[in-house]
Order: structure tokens, then C-alpha cells, then sequence
């Protein structure tokens, strides 16, 4: 069998072809950029409401990776009270939703300070308070002291996907890691840094259980330094559960490589340029609601009107018309035809006939 990185000498040397990563990694830096850009145009509130969003699919989306489904409530609670965002409907968390939402604020608000053990240990800690991962007992806020294989296949027939570094040589291969990370004369980009820091943890595996979830909390604190702020407004998380397979693809083929990681950086960069446009489109949503709200600042109009309203900017199914509008606001169609001509009239929205029915969508400019 190939020969796991590890087992070349210097394998942590790692050396990519800047010719074949320097346009995708132009480009995310130009995203990062114009993302920056967007955001300061956002109103305060629309700002605290993006990172809330933001940050809670990033907690959800990292532990379902691992297969591991959290309460949306409980999770997006948690990152609020902890931010002092003043949300309705908060409810209570579990402990061990506390405990992943920690470790991500951290990684994330205190992204300058260095990583040490004792902080990583702390990290593990919360992601497993009760000493347990599901039914089973684990090591937690220390490095493993077993072998550590990821497997698949029934009992007898498995099939090892992966045999990570001996437990002996941990230790030793964290500090390497460890003062890497936190080495304030490396000039390697906070962005390829990243990405190196997750392939290395990775690689190295030093925890029980949980390594997945630190190594993409590692990532998030060094894109954090990257753009020099504590607030997200991309998740990597959730893009790399869209794209999982290729993911484990792309890990599986880098880990049999001597050092050698341009394949790694391309997926990694392609994968955070897919985030980013993500958001950058759904910021471009946020924007032309805010920028319609403050050019009808001094139009009137009444709850049912202003309901529609943002339904159509935000989540409505199908094509408005009189009875759809009626049914959404428990009203007589009588009423809500006269509430679509003021809009009508206003300026707000435009007729769209189709066939017998008339249909209403935004004026848009």
C-alpha cells in the first residue's frame, strides 16, 4: 500500500505550485474584498441579522458533517445571547450545544489570540462535556492515546480508509503544528494558512473524536485573521457539507502525497469562492430590501401590505394575486384587491397578467 504523508521525512515541508493556485486565490481575495464592501452598506440591524444566520449554519453545518444534527433554536439561542443579540423567541440550550457554539466564538471573536494546547484542549472539552461521543467513552482534553483508524465496512471485512499518525507521536507532532500556527514571522498568507492548517490537523488526528469539527473551527479563526475581523458572514462549513464527497476525495488522495498539496489548495480555494459567492448573492438580496425599505421610508402602508411586502423579498412560493393575499392575511378578497391597487398606485408593485387572473410582483427599479 502507498505510503501515508506522514511516513516521508520533513513531510510538513509543504511545497504547491503558486502558478496553478494564483488565480483562484486571486479571486477569493478579491470576494473577501467586495463581501467587506457589501456588508458596510448594511444597516445595523441587517448586519447583527446576517451573522446570526451566518454563524448558526456554520455550527450546524460543521457537526452534521460528522453525521452529528444539532437544534436549530437551541443553536442559534445560544450565538445570541452570547453576542447580546436581542432576538425573539430564544430558547433554552442543551449543554452540548453550548459547548460546540463556544468553541466556534472563540475560534472566531478571539481570532488573534494564539492557539496553544491548553486553549485546543479547552475546545475539545466543550464539544464533548459529558466525556462521552454518543455511546461511547473517549479521551477528551488530551491527545489520544490509541491508534487511530477511520474505517468502513461490517466487522471483518472493513476496509481502512485511513491510518492516522502513531499516538506516541503526537505530541510531537502537535507542538510542530502548534508553533507554525503561531509563528507571527510566517508571511504565508492567513488565507492558504488556512487551508494548510486544516489538511495538517487533519493528518495528524490528535483527538478521540471531534478532530473534523477543530480542524474547520481552525480554518474559520485563521479566515477571521485573513480579514483582520471578528464578524462571519460566509459559511465554509455549510459549503463543505455541499460538497462532502469531493471533500473526502480530495483528503484521501492529498494524504498519500510526500508533501506535495496544490491539489488540496485548489479544492480548498474553489470550495471557500463557492461560499463566498454564496453570500455575496444573498447580501444582494439583503440590500435591495434595505435600499426599497428607505425609499418608501414616508409611504404609507398598513401591516397586511407591509407583510406581503417582505414575503416577496424573502421567501414567497408561486405568484401573488388577489386571493393569495387574501388567504395569507385571513381577509375578504375583497379588501385585499383594494390593498394590492394602492400598492399598485404607489408604485410598489406592478400588475402581470396572466391569462384571466391578474398577478402582482414588485416594482423593482
Amino acid at each position: 500500500m502507498a505510503k501515508y504523508i506522514y511516513q516521508y521525512k520533513d513531510w510538513t515541508d509543504f511545497n504547491w505550485d503558486n502558478n496553478v493556485i494564483s488565480s483562484i486565490f486571486g479571486e477569493v481575495r478579491h470576494l473577501q474584498g467586495k463581501l467587506a464592501g457589501k456588508i458596510q452598506l448594511l444597516g445595523f440591524s441587517s448586519r447583527e441579522d446576517k451573522q446570526l444566520e451566518t454563524l448558526t449554519l456554520d455550527v450546524l453545518k460543521s457537526s452534521e458533517i460528522e453525521g452529528v444534527q444539532m437544534n436549530y433554536e437551541q443553536v442559534r439561542s445560544s450565538i445570541a445571547r452570547r453576542l447580546g443579540i436581542n432576538t425573539a423567541g430564544l430558547v433554552p440550550s442543551a449543554r452540548s450545544v453550548e459547548g460546540v457554539v463556544e468553541m466556534m466564538l472563540d475560534a472566531t471573536q478571539n481570532f488573534q489570540s494564539p492557539l496553544t494546547e491548553e486553549r485546543l484542549f479547552g475546545w475539545h472539552a466543550a464539544l464533548f462535556p459529558s466525556g462521552f461521543s454518543g455511546m461511547y467513552k473517549i479521551e477528551v482534553a488530551q491527545y489520544r492515546t490509541g491508534e487511530m483508524q477511520v474505517v468502513s465496512g461490517a466487522t471483518g471485512v472493513e476496509k481502512v480508509h485511513y491510518e492516522a499518525i502513531p499516538a506516541k507521536d503526537v505530541k510531537t507532532e502537535m507542538d510542530k503544528f502548534l508553533s507554525w500556527l503561531n509563528d507571527d514571522n510566517n508571511k504565508t498568507d492567513n488565507v492558504l494558512r488556512a487551508a494548510i492548517a486544516h489538511f495538517w490537523f487533519v493528518i495528524i488526528h490528535p483527538f478521540d473524536d471531534g478532530n473534523g469539527r477543530i480542524a474547520r473551527a481552525i480554518s474559520d479563526m485563521l479566515l477571521a485573521r485573513s480579514e483582520k475581523k471578528s464578524e462571519r458572514f460566509y459559511s465554509l462549513s455549510n459549503q463543505i457539507l455541499a460538497e462532502r464527497n469531493a471533500y473526502y476525495e480530495i483528503l484521501k488522495k492529498s494524504q498519500h502525497s510526500q508533501n506535495e498539496i496544490t491539489g488540496w489548495l485548489m479544492w480548498f480555494l474553489n470550495c471557500l469562492k463557492h461560499a463566498l459567492l454564496e453570500t455575496d448573492s444573498s447580501l444582494q438580496h439583503i440590500l435591495e430590501k434595505s435600499e426599497f425599505w428607505e425609499k418608501h421610508t414616508n409611504t404609507p402602508v398598513n401591516e397586511r401590505q407591509r407583510l406581503i411586502i417582505n414575503k416577496l423579498f424573502d421567501d414567497f412560493f408561486g405568484v401573488l394575486n388577489s386571493s393569495k393575499y387574501a388567504k395569507i392575511n385571513k381577509i375578504s378578497t375583497d379588501t385585499a384587491l383594494r390593498d394590492l391597487q394602492d400598492l399598485v398606485q404607489k408604485g410598489i408593485l406592478k400588475v402581470e397578467n396572466s391569462g384571466k387572473k391578474t398577478n402582482y410582483a414588485l416594482a423593482k427599479p
